[in-house]
């Protein structure tokens, strides 16, 4: 399982949202070798008086919050965070300045999913990636 929040500045994040929702989860299938119908993404558009950040940063900047079940090995999550850096950059021109990268990891047991504690669902992938 990933939830993915996104956040930025509405007037930047508003016209990219459906294909940075696709950069972003091929970058995650790729990383943790996810399935690709699994897709769980929600998107904060902010308006300026709402969303403050360090100077240096410009419109672009987005932060990026993966919520995933503990397993995945380090690498995997390192590989993850530099296919975002990459993509974001080639796709949208978001400069790694512009972007920050936050992985959540808790135990299965820690989520609810389809009337499941998640450490007794079925998955149909490996999380010890």
């Amino acid at each position: 399982m990933a939830q993915v929040k996104m956040y930025g500045l509405k007037e930047s994040l508003n016209p990219i949202k459906q294909k940075l929702s696709e950069v972003v989860h091929s970058c995650v299938v790729e990383a943790f070798k996810f399935p690709a119908d699994k897709k769980f993404h929600r998107f904060f558009p902010m308006d300026k008086e709402d969303f403050h950040f360090a100077p240096g940063r410009t419109d672009a900047y987005t932060i990026i919050e993966i919520s995933i079940f503990e397993g995945r090995s380090a690498d995997s999550k390192k590989l993850l965070i530099r296919l975002l850096f990459e993509s974001l950059n080639n796709h949208f021109h978001i400069s790694p300045e512009d972007l920050e990268i936050t992985i959540f990891e808790t135990p299965k047991s820690n989520w609810g999913i389809r009337g499941l504690p998640g450490d007794e669902l079925k998955l149909n992938y490996k999380v010890n990636v």
